[in-house]
């Protein structure tokens, strides 16, 4: 097997901490150099002189939108600014505003917080998706089967984040059109992952920018189709609220903007390195990792999406059933053995999910395949 090459200058453009081995990107991200450096200068430039600073921000923060946009392939007046997906599933439901014998339909894969969003507003039917359902077309399934008659919404991720694997992809997208379903996509993995984020055209898609976008944390946007943008609401009132979508919702008084200001240097960066250069990379070497962790015995290969840069494998039957055993045994692997991982729980044993970023190298993977193998052996 034949160890991918390390991207020249990854590297160097991340201050991470070599004190572990940073293999998951894609719970919090990490932020490039010359984005921090971005950063930096337009707090000081806040600080230097509030009044001027604030009193561009409206202005300022739709030029960002459209930059990010344009990277995006949105329309740049669909789009708008929030701060993470949670929030930004709370607009898009409140949107729809919801009667009471209406009900959304959500997967078992569904992060927890924005399931917990649509659970505050309507009652939830929950998919069991089995994570070793062959392919998309068996999860498209899966999830139309789950349809009700009372089935107004449904709040599907469109990259799974504990295995790590497609869900609302266009085919499923258009059969819940099909069926009236109005459809609301987490895409909290998209930005920077995905050539075509936006695939599909759901009625409500949102991403995070901090993830594989390369922006300060606190970024990310909510693309909301034109039949719904008139009836999405500022979670603020403020002076900017009768200019409705999207400028209503992005502006809040005085807040930190600084995040969303340098937002577009993230995904400039990466078209700067080649974007697609960047996707095989990150696609690549976690494949390669994902390889090496198959051969650790206990260990089992789920089904993946091709081109992904995150990749999923069952633990041991028994290990990480609950949040608190994923949470323990995940922090275990941190302190006693050095890396980054991400430890998802499941009812009979939950999963170890690993990134892939143009700052990890081969031998990371190397190191960590032969650390699970002395832990899982130990126990």
């Amino acid at each position: 097997m034949s160890a991918p090459a390390a991207f020249p200058g990854g590297p160097a453009l991340f201050r991470l901490t070599p004190d572990v081995a940073h293999l998951n990107h894609g719970s919090y991200g990490a932020v490039p150099v010359p984005v921090a450096r971005v950063h930096r200068d337009l707090a000081a430039e806040a600080a230097a002189d509030p009044d001027a600073f604030f009193l561009s921000v409206p202005d300022r923060v739709a030029a960002a939108r459209g930059r990010v946009a344009t990277h995006l392939g949105a329309d740049p007046d669909g789009i708008a600014f929030v701060t993470n997906a949670t929030e930004a599933a709370g607009l898009a439901l409140d949107a729809l505003r919801l009667d009471a014998g209406d009900e959304v339909l959500v997967t078992d894969h569904g992060y927890g917080t924005v399931v917990a969003a649509a659970a505050r507003r309507a009652r939830t039917v929950t998919v069991a998706l089995d994570p070793a359902l062959p392919d998309e077309d068996a999860v498209c399934e899966a999830v139309l089967a789950g349809l009700t008659p009372r089935t107004r919404v449904a709040l599907l991720d469109h990259i799974s984040s504990p295995t790590a694997r497609t869900v609302a992809g266009p085919r499923l997208l258009a059969a819940l059109r099909e069926r009236g379903v109005t459809t609301v996509v987490d895409g909290a993995h998209a930005p920077g992952m995905l050539a075509e984020p936006l695939a599909g055209r759901p009625d409500f898609w949102f991403g995070n920018l901090h993830k594989w976008a390369y922006a300060p944390p606190g970024s990310a946007v909510l693309a909301v189709a034109p039949a719904h943008r008139a009836r999405v609401s500022a979670p603020v009132p403020s002076w900017e609220v009768d200019r409705g979508f999207p400028r209503a919702v992005e502006y809040r008084a005085t807040a930190d903007y600084t995040g969303w200001l340098a937002a577009p240097e993230g995904l400039d960066l990466i078209a700067g390195l080649g974007a697609a250069r960047v996707r095989a990379h990150n696609s690549e070497l976690v494949h390669h990792g994902a390889e090496l962790l198959a051969d650790v015995p206990g260990l089992t290969p789920l089904p993946h999406t091709e081109g992904l840069a995150m990749r999923s494998l069952r633990l041991p039957r028994g290990i990480a059933r609950t949040q608190q055993e994923a949470a323990a045994l995940r922090e275990e692997i941190a302190a006693r053995l050095g890396f980054r991982v991400l430890i998802w729980s499941w009812p009979d044993g939950g999963g170890i999910r690993i990134s892939g970023q143009i700052y990890n190298r081969a031998e990371e993977y190397e190191r960590l395949a032969a650390a699970l193998r002395g832990l899982l052996a130990d126990g």
